[in-house]
């Protein structure tokens, strides 16, 4: 492993324009290719495609074209997930889905982010914190889980809602940023 690489997986500033790191995203994107281009039907080539484009992917998971991502190689996918159609994961940092976990379409996991000053932000620096989706989780349509999020096990993130903080297992959160409504039994 380079050394931009290991910067960007311990959530150090690293320059994504490092050439281990753009050929990490050329893999990445020509998997892509081929997986979108297949029909969501033809479980048996999309599941070898998907394997071969993420770190893990467990038994009885479904990932809906189309699917976007930066490398794959960072997102581990438990077993019975379903991930629905136009699904981002911008995996620069570990991108862990527990297992029976449901996406809705256009759901957006965002490790990357970028410096919050100006001047260290146009050099080219750039940052990237995990996300953990608990077991069992629900997150609905068009949901936004930003960079070093954990959403607990068995909690439901109502549509369109920004988680930019942790949530605790069973809960239901919603909203902009995301918050607790409702403790689940």
């Amino acid at each position: 492993m380079g050394d931009a690489r290991g910067r960007m997986l311990r959530g150090d500033l690293y320059d994504a324009g490092d050439p281990e790191l753009a050929a990490g995203r050329r893999r990445c994107a020509d998997l892509l290719h081929r997986l979108n281009g297949l029909s969501n039907a033809d479980r048996p080539t999309r599941t070898a495609v998907l394997s071969e484009l993420l770190g893990a992917i467990g038994a009885g998971s479904t990932i809906v074209s189309p699917f976007f991502c930066d490398y794959g190689a960072q997102i581990t996918v438990g077993e019975r997930c379903f991930v629905n159609a136009g699904a981002v994961m911008l995996d620069c940092a570990a991108v862990t889905i527990g297992d029976d976990v449901q996406m809705g379409p256009n759901v957006q996991l965002l490790t990357a982010t970028h410096p919050v000053e100006a001047v260290e932000r146009a050099s080219g620096w750039e940052l990237a914190h995990p996300i953990t989706i608990g077991s069992g989780a629900w997150l609905g349509g068009g949901v936004i889980v930003g960079p070093g999020v954990t959403v607990g096990e068995r909690t439901v993130v109502g549509a369109g809602a920004v988680v930019v903080r942790d949530l605790p297992a069973d809960v239901v959160a919603v909203g902009n940023p995301a918050r607790v409504i409702r403790t689940l039994a």
